[in-house]
């Protein structure tokens, strides 16, 4: 009896293990989707210092000081090896690093929050199975008083709206596919929206340019405002920008947007259309002015 029940084991490992394997494949290319949509390589490789992929060690100058992004690889020491998709969902959905401490919002977790449980899974899974890397985490300069991480309950308490985000009744597929691609995947607010002395994004200004954007450089009105934003723009426009980079006026994005460029060419031309969808319906603004 005994050896039978090895033997149908080992024909049903045989049988099930393809299945599996094509199921974590499937996971994995669908992570990769979202990993390029996302921009996570940006942010998490140090490409000044000639820094490892996803080792992180990149620095971000902000008013509340300078964040060196964490390393992402799965490393079990320095990196997210030892994580479980539940600490790696509390961290993007929540906020929430593995300790339970709250994480600072120059890591846009207050936009990923509305990405989906499905959408996570795979990101993570993608992840898992990139190359570890041994590079421990710098430590971050944080300015007074902001290093005393309590004081993020109340940030978060004032501006923090968990998601995922909800589909909105009576819009199109389209729309909502492209509401979701630019608000929480892509999070195109992060840079396009303008921050309150308190590093939270100016919603009643949403998508009308930051003059302190990434860098502090400004990040451009990119709503359809036809003298300071892109109401001129087509669709067919906005669908090329996120693909080639390249504007109507045949001039190139800057830095930074070259840097988003990367991973939106990666998408299907129906989800940078939705996108595109979705921005033209903004309502138009003028731009913000300079502080």
């Amino acid at each position: 009896m005994k050896s039978w029940l090895a033997a149908l084991a080992v024909i049903l490992g045989a049988v099930a293990a393809p299945s599996a394997q094509a199921g974590d494949d499937a996971a994995i290319a669908r992570g990769a989707y979202v990993f390029a949509a996302a921009g996570c390589a940006a942010c998490h490789t140090d490409v000044e210092n000639h820094g490892a992929p996803l080792a992180g060690g990149r620095a971000l100058e902000t008013p509340f000081g300078t964040f060196y992004t964490p390393n992402i690889t799965p490393d079990p020491t320095d990196g997210i090896g030892g994580w479980s998709l539940d600490d790696f969902r509390r961290a993007v959905r929540d906020g929430i690093g593995r300790n339970g401490e709250y994480l600072y919002p120059v890591f846009p977790f207050a936009s990923y929050s509305g990405m989906s449980d499905k959408d996570i899974a795979d990101l993570y899974t993608y992840l898992m199975m990139q190359k570890p890397v041994a590079a421990p985490n710098k430590p971050n300069r944080i300015k007074f008083p902001f290093e005393f991480r309590p004081l993020l309950l109340v940030w978060r308490m004032l501006y923090f709206d968990p998601g995922p985000l909800a589909p909105v009744a009576g819009k199109s597929r389209e729309w909502n596919r492209g509401r979701y691609l630019a608000e929480a995947v892509v999070h195109c607010q992060e840079c396009h929206t303008p921050r309150n002395v308190l590093g939270a994004l100016e919603r009643a200004h949403a998508y009308a340019g930051d003059p302190q954007g990434p860098d502090g450089l400004r990040a451009p009105n990119i709503t359809p405002d036809n003298d300071t934003g892109i109401g001129q723009w087509s669709l067919a426009d906005i669908a090329t920008v996120l693909k080639t980079g390249e504007t109507p006026d045949s001039d190139a994005v800057g830095h930074q947007m070259g840097e988003v460029v990367k991973g939106t060419a990666l998408l299907t031309d129906s989800d940078r259309e939705a996108i595109a969808v979705y921005i033209k319906s903004l309502p138009p603004l003028h731009a913000t002015p300079r502080n």
